[in-house]
């Protein structure tokens, strides 16, 4: 969210009266109104005034920003109607990354946790030539805050309604020849939205989270600094969210589990004693072990007359990452063709493996169907980028990355693929800054992902030949394009009391990877297969107002426009026109802030979303929505109290949803089952800085 007085991390020159913020997501740390993309910025304060504890309690402010749930948490998210929904058996590369702390997350959205994060940064349309493929569609960046030379901190407790309770501390300063160092630590837990009245429990949808991170910045001599990065994640959720009623009342009798533990480490290191340029020189490693399980048939016992049928789903993930990654940026301009030139080179390098163990279990006749895959991607990338100064007013930024993967899985159904391929992306920016404050940009940019492999469709192609034929016809998939041509203003004013930016963009996604479904012959399988194509249209407006030196008005507004391309499902259903999935056609974040006196202050705002489709390969939708959310803040002294609320008029929205046959009691009629996103939240919360 977007107000200057709010977005403020850094002052520039004392001729340049604006106060703004520096966003770290691009090669260099530039300036929020001074990028030439399509980004927004949420801080501390913004991600306070609706007291957010995780990325899916605020995802709403954001234009064009969308998520799924079908876990505890949104691991999937979508920016402007491109990226994931859920993951099954098969590997996938995410369309949105995520990287917090220079580390990369990306398709582990229950990483996002906001305790002690400094900002958030979100990015638009393709950023594959900064962040390769995990960032074809978009990009979140989250950083957390840094250390002072002083010793600072705060503790922090709370409590809300469903039994949540929270508490964490951060804390920082200079640490002698160590540098300057900060520590967060942070636990939260609630009994869940969801009533078991099987069970007769309403703790099976139950979460506890906690987190922990570490940064050190050390100057180990006058022309070396090292940042070093330590984070520990500890989640222990329930998962018993569908109900064969669709309410939030469930009767499933063996109630699922969405657990994760993750660790990962970084080390930055920079060296800035060359003339001309600066190394950085970055080694990180990451492990994920996640369990996800569910009732899979979301029943019990005896639920129908006859009906002895029970069973469940469980995956056991374990993936680890290591990457490293060196940079060359100028310090001094170059001259290219007689213009005064900033450039950026690189070299990029990921491995990453994912074991998966699945056990479906049938406990009507304890049939135990087992397993396993092992999966290794390696991707090489080089990159460069220039920046040319063409005068005061205009410049050129030129961007191009190269990026090879070579995928290895194998499975115990005897299934091995070896898919491999280059892809190409990058971005070329033309900006004209006309006076201060002012600034428009043209952007033409391509985004890619990697191909992969159906294994579970492979591994089901056995026994009958029809289905086997079909199924290998689509045993592997190619990667996908999006290419994008954006137009933007930006403008804050001299007395920082306005600010608007404004994108305008078009997109063309070349050989889409659709997700689609088959149920023939007793066999439920779910696939990706490349359709033709599909376009992208829309806009994002963000606008910040301050009405009177104590009232201010924000909206943010993203309108969009989706079409899917030469896309036919498995029953025969053309979906040749249809909006894509979850890509509502508007989102609105509208509100005010009012600072009563220096020590009281409160924040009333609305989120509104338009319907959306839950999947490419069925036609069901959400119903539009909106929710109301408000906080009040009281300042005393080192005390920050605060109460909140978030969906104060109880809206029952969906975050997922599924078409099917589920319910022996109506012989399995095919319906839409959807997941009900947070109802009626509200608590109070002390800070005390120290």
């Amino acid at each position: 969210m977007l107000s200057p007085a709010l977005l403020l991390l850094a002052s520039v020159a004392s001729e340049d009266p604006i106060e703004r913020i520096a966003v770290q997501g691009q090669y260099r740390s530039v300036y929020v109104n001074e990028a030439p993309t399509s980004v927004s910025v949420l801080t501390s304060d913004v991600i306070g005034q609706r007291h957010g504890t995780h990325m899916e309690e605020v995802l709403n402010i954001i234009p064009n920003l969308n998520f799924s749930s079908g876990s505890s948490r949104a691991r999937f998210l979508q920016i402007r109607g491109i990226g994931e929904r859920s993951q099954f058996v098969d590997p996938i590369n995410p369309s949105v990354g995520i990287l917090i702390d220079g580390i990369n997350y990306s398709g582990l959205g229950q990483a996002a946790q906001l305790f002690d994060i400094s900002q958030v940064e979100v990015y638009r349309g393709p950023q594959s030539g900064r962040f390769g493929a995990d960032g074809m569609a978009g990009m979140l960046v989250l950083e957390s805050t840094q250390a002072g030379t002083q010793f600072d901190g705060f503790w922090q407790l709370g409590a809300a309604n469903y039994g949540a309770v929270e508490g964490g501390f951060a804390a920082g300063g200079e640490l002698g020849v160590l540098g300057r160092a900060r520590l967060s630590v942070y636990q939260q837990a609630d009994d869940g939205f969801t009533e078991n009245t099987y069970l007769q429990r309403d703790d099976t949808q139950s979460r506890s989270e906690r987190i922990a991170r570490f940064n050190l910045w050390t100057e180990l001599a006058d022309t070396w600094q090292l940042r070093s990065t330590a984070h520990l994640y500890r989640q222990d959720n329930g998962y018993d969210a569908f109900s064969l009623d669709n309410t939030r009342q469930t009767l499933s009798d063996e109630p699922g589990q969405d657990d994760a533990t993750m660790k990962a480490a970084r080390m930055a290191l920079s060296y800035t004693g060359a003339d001309t340029h600066e190394t950085v020189l970055s080694y990180s490693i990451m492990s994920a072990d996640t369990v996800y399980s569910y009732d899979e048939d979301w029943s019990y016992v005896g639920i129908a007359p006859g009906w002895e049928y029970s069973s469940t789903d469980a995956y056991w993930r374990d993936r680890q990452d290591q990457t490293f990654e060196a940079r060359w940026l100028s310090t001094q301009p170059a001259t290219m063709f007689g213009v005064p030139t900033d450039w950026v080179v690189g070299w990029y390098y990921l491995d990453r493996t994912e074991n998966l163990k699945r056990e479906f279990m049938n406990w009507d006749t304890y049939m135990d169907d087992m397993f396993v895959s092992d999966y290794a991607s390696k991707r090489n990338a080089l990159y460069a980028e220039v920046t040319q100064n063409l005068s005061e007013q205009w410049q050129l930024i030129t961007g191009l990355r190269l990026e090879r993967y070579r995928n290895t899985y194998q499975d115990s159904n005897a299934v091995a693929v070896n898919p491999k391929d280059t892809m190409v992306g990058g971005r070329i920016s033309l900006n004209y800054k006309p006076a201060l404050g002012h600034m428009a940009y043209i952007t033409w940019s391509r985004g890619y992902k990697t191909g992969g492999v159906n294994a579970e469709a492979l591994g089901k192609a056995t026994d009958n030949p029809e289905l086997e034929e079909f199924l290998l016809q689509r045993s592997s998939f190619a990667p996908e394009y999006l290419t994008s041509l954006e137009a933007g203003y930006k403008y804050i004013n001299a007395d920082d009391t306005l600010s608007l930016n404004v994108a305008l963009f078009a997109q063309n996604r070349d050989d889409v990877q659709l997700k689609s479904w088959i149920n023939r012959a007793q066999t439920f399988i779910g696939y990706i297969e490349n359709a033709a194509g599909g376009k992208v249209q829309g806009l994002e407006a963000e606008l910040n107002l301050k009405l009177t030196p104590q009232l201010s008005w924000f909206t943010n507004v993203g309108l969009l426009d989706t079409k899917i391309e030469g896309f036919v499902t498995e029953d025969g259903v053309d979906m040749e026109g249809r909006d894509q999935a979850q890509a509502p056609n508007y989102q609105v974040n509208t509100g005010i802030h009012w600072q009563f006196n220096n020590d009281i202050s409160a924040t009333v705002q609305i989120d509104s979303k338009d319907s959306f489709y839950f999947s490419d390969s069925h036609n069901s939708q959400s119903d539009a929505f909106s929710l109301l959310h408000a906080s009040l803040q009281w300042q005393l002294n080192a005390w920050h109290i605060k109460l909140w609320g978030r969906n104060l008029t109880n809206e029952d929205y969906a975050t997922r949803g599924f078409y099917f046959g589920n319910d022996p009691r109506d012989e399995y009629q095919p319906t839409t089952y959807v997941q009900w996103g947070e109802p009626r939240r509200v608590g109070i919360t002390f800070n005390y800085a120290m």
